[in-house]
This record gives structure tokens, sequence and C-alpha cells, in this order.
């Protein structure tokens, strides 16, 4: 049974001539070096908290916390309510919109409606677990799925909402934040809930990290809870981008590296990297874009064990690409979302790139039905919620 409810949250109040652009920022994982800079050059940013460690310490990030508030620069919202978050953005001649629920969600693991779609990385969930721990604060929202919502609840929904706040981010999309606050629809939403099944797109890390944080302080409701946006599977705007790999040093002579992947792959050279994407399209699932020593190859795989979780793209690329018996240890992966970003990383010395391809949300679905995971960054879902604009205070 998944508890999801409405709550209070902090939310910024702007000072003169300030916009909402300067306090909010993207999740705190894909934050450039030279963006962090930016960013926290504001007092009041997100990133103060969000990144604020010294050494894994939070106790500082929590203080200035403390003082935004007692200084009002962060105001809460005098009743409970849910909260609509709308994302507008376009490319090209297309626009679509994706809009979620925001409102809190039992973080009790995953045991009651809730369900991973991703494996995760041990030594983030630490980092958040002190982040939690210093500020007693969720700074941002998690990313949550469920099949759909009736229409009956939307269109109230929609007759209801009264907007908060907006801003356009530098990548050009608009993200609107609403309030429901109608008492009839507030538990409305709840109810429909109730009897769903919530998949984690995006932060599981933090959602892992909150039902710890939850054991850790069991006698303390408002500790069970976590921050959470939550999408319909049926909404237009829900898109999925894939997560390419990239290495910079093979674990031996690019020729020798190839021989080795024709033990398990069919291997189409293409003629260049820049064309892979185009070759890739309309061919199985499970076949990889690879450029290896400056060549690239679309590599089909020869045969494959019966088990779906051979059917993406990501696990084959896990098992027979970064793995297979090839090297001596596990090479140290970078991630990129976007292609013409992967393969500009060719022309600074990375010697293996592996394309990918977004996973389809019903074979998310399935997988995750199965209660099976799939590899690290396996999805990208875009665009990206922000941080910064709804904080829930558990102190």
């Amino acid at each position: 049974m998944v508890d999801f409810r409405p709550f209070r949250p902090f939310i910024p109040r702007l000072g003169n001539g300030e916009g909402m652009i300067e306090r909010v920022s993207p999740p705190y994982d894909v934050i450039s070096a030279e963006e962090l800079a930016r960013l926290r050059s504001n007092r009041f940013n997100v990133t103060n908290i969000t990144l604020g460690g010294v050494d894994g310490d939070y106790t500082a990030a929590g203080e200035a916390l403390r003082s935004w508030i007692e200084e009002g620069a962060l105001a809460q919202d005098r009743r409970e309510a849910f909260y609509t978050y709308k994302q507008t953005y376009c490319e090209g001649e297309h626009c679509w919109q994706r809009t979620g629920i925001i409102g809190l969600l039992a973080a009790r693991g995953y045991a009651e409606g809730v369900v991973p779609h991703e494996e995760t990385f041990p030594k983030v969930k630490e980092d958040r677990l002190n982040l939690l721990r210093g500020t007693e604060t969720h700074c941002e929202s998690i990313f949550g799925i469920f099949d759909h919502l009736s229409p009956k609840l939307k269109d109230r929904i929609e007759d209801l909402e009264t907007k908060v706040l907006e801003f356009t981010d530098p990548q050009g999309v608009r993200h609107c934040l609403f309030r429901v606050c109608d008492q009839e629809t507030v538990a409305g939403i709840t109810e429909e809930l109730r009897g769903k099944t919530v998949l984690i797109a995006d932060g599981h890390h933090r959602f892992e990290t909150a039902s710890r944080y939850a054991q850790e302080n069991a006698g303390d409701e408002s500790k069970g809870f976590v921050l959470t946006t939550l999408v319909p599977s049926n909404d237009p705007g829900l898109l999925v981008f894939p997560t390419h790999r990239l290495v910079r040093e093979l674990p031996m002579p690019p020729q020798d590296f190839l021989a080795r992947l024709r033990d398990f792959f069919d291997l189409e050279e293409v003629a260049s990297p820049r064309e892979l994407a185009g070759a890739l399209e309309g061919r199985g699932p499970s076949d990889l874009g690879l450029a290896v020593g400056g060549k690239a190859y679309v590599a089909h795989p020869r045969e494959l064990p019966q088990d779906p979780m051979w059917e993406l793209d990501s696990y084959v690329c896990q098992e027979w690409v970064l793995r297979g018996g090839m090297w001596k240890e596990e090479p140290k992966v970078v991630y990129e979302h976007d292609t013409t970003r992967a393969l500009g990383l060719l022309d600074q010395g990375y010697q293996l790139l592996v394309l990918l391809r977004p996973p389809s949300l019903d074979k998310i679905w399935e997988l995750a039905g199965q209660d099976r995971r799939m590899p690290k960054k396996s999805t990208y879902f875009w665009p990206k919620m922000w941080s910064g604009f709804v904080y829930y205070r558990m102190a």
C-alpha cells in the first residue's frame, strides 16, 4: 500500500531584484564543477545545502539552512497541500509538458508498493544519509511513476490548482509550481495513490537513504517520509533517454579487444562514430553501437540467454563488453546521456564508447514487476526534476 500525503513545504521568499533561478539547481548528481561554482555564488542557492558537506559532514549545511529560515529567505506554507509540478520543453517544432504531483511518500523500503528499476552506488547513499542527518530536511524530490491518474481526479486537480512560482532554466525548460489545497481533492489524491504501485524513476539512492534514515528515527513519524514527485505513466511528456558508456583506457590493444568481442558479437563496421546513432535505428534492442580505436561498429549478439534482462542493451554492455573476462579489474566508466557530447569525448582520449538506446517504459515496468534491477544508469528521464523551490523540513 502506497502512503502518499500532503504537506507544508518551505518555499523560497525572494528578495528585491532576486529571481527564482538564483535559488534552484539541477539534481546534485548532474552538476559540473563549473556550474556548481556559479550556483553556490548565491548564498541562498540550494546547492550550498545539498553539496555543502565537508568530508561528509553536513552540520554546517544544516546551520546554514536554519539561518535561511530565521532570516525569512525560506517560508513555510500555511496549510497542508499537494503541489503540481509542470515542466514544459521544446525540441524543434515539438513541445511537451510533463506534470507530476509533489507530496510525501512513506519511506519503508521496497516492500509497500514501491519498486526500484536500477542498481545503486553504496558510496552515494552514505553521503546522502549524512546530508539528512546534518540538515533534517529533504531539499530534493525523488521521481516516481505510477500507472495512471483517473480522468475525473486529473480534471479536478487542474480546475483547483493555483500558481505558486515559475522559472525557466538555462536549457529552456519552463518549470511551474501549483498548489492544490482543496480538502476533498487532497484526500482523493491520497486515496487513489493508495492502491497504486510506484516505480522509482530517478532517486533510488535518496529513497533507499530515506528508508534507512526512517529506521534510525523510528519514533519520529515526520522522518518516515521522503519528498517525492509522482508522474502517471501515460503522461505525454514522460520521456526516457539512454545513458551511454565511455572508458578512457582499454585493457589491451584495440585489435585484440575487438577480437575478444567477436566471441560474443557479429561486428558490422560503420563509416564513422558519427554515424553510429543512425546505424542503430531499427535494430534489435540488444544491439550496441561501439567506437573502438577510432573505428565504429554495430555489435549484434550472436546468441542471447533466455532471460528478459538480455533484451536490454545496457545489460549486454555490462556483461559482455565491460566485464566478459577482458578486464583485470572493473573499468572506470563515464556516463553521458547526450549523444553529441559522448561522441565529442572520443576526441579527448577516450578509447571506448558504447552507444545505447532507451528502454521502453513497458520493459522497465516488466523487469521491476519481476523484482529485477537494470544496470546502473540504464535510463535518463528527461527533463530532470530541479531542486530548491520546495523543501520538506523534518526538524
